[in-house]
């Protein structure tokens, strides 16, 4: 998050109470592990992201029902949240320049923008091109890179969406024309992809990806 620490929490275990309350934070600066508030209810996250300083998390309870809770580093305190920002929250979801991002379709064709005004997912960025229903054309994340963001594919291909321009009225751009495929964009899907469909290797149709992650020196 903004403090520059590596957070976790929440998780099972093979346990009576397989729920898990707990969290910690590592330093880097001290390569220390901290124990820190625990969360208000046992969870399991499946989705999390940092909006606004504050790391909310989504998940499943012990009876299997969806909880959602944000954590204050300053407070060191955790706060069940029930309002819209969360009730409309999916993954894949990423925040950048101060607004919250998700993907509205499976294949990442159309992006969901959180509106803090109205508490709801109201405002979209549409691609108007449907790629799919398929494996291979599902998003599998979404990342901020360079003040734009990045849709990666199973099939490794990816889009791009300059997000800074749909805010912008002067450019009258629609908001298809903010979308732009990197195939073919020379040493960029170069790099990415190749580097990509080394690690899904050759039956790379057949495979999915994980996890994606922008390391920035």
């Amino acid at each position: 998050m903004h403090t520059d620490c590596l957070y976790v929490a929440g998780g099972e275990n093979d346990g009576i109470h397989r729920s898990l309350r707990s969290a910690e934070v590592y330093d880097p600066n001290k390569n220390r592990w901290s124990i820190i508030c625990e969360m208000s209810t046992a969870m399991v996250p499946f989705i999390g992201v940092v909006y606004e300083g504050k790391w909310f998390l989504k998940g499943l309870g012990s009876h299997r029902q969806v909880l959602s809770e944000l954590y204050q580093p300053e407070t060191d305190r955790w706060y069940p949240v029930y309002d819209g920002m969360v009730a409309g929250w999916r993954n894949p979801s990423t925040s950048m320049n101060g607004h919250l991002y998700a993907l509205e379709c499976k294949d990442g064709c159309k992006l969901r923008v959180y509106d803090e005004a109205t508490d709801s997912w109201s405002k979209h960025i549409d691609s108007k091109m449907h790629l799919g229903n398929s494996k291979a054309l599902e998003a599998a994340a979404l990342l901020p890179l360079n003040g734009k963001l990045c849709i990666i594919r199973n099939n490794m291909s990816i889009s791009v969406v300059d997000v800074s321009k749909s805010d912008d009225s002067r450019s009258g751009a629609p908001a298809e024309h903010l979308w732009e495929t990197i195939s073919g964009k020379g040493q960029l899907k170069t790099l990415v992809t190749n580097f990509l469909s080394g690690l899904a290797g050759r039956n790379r149709v057949k495979h999915h990806i994980v996890h994606c992650q922008v390391l920035q020196a």
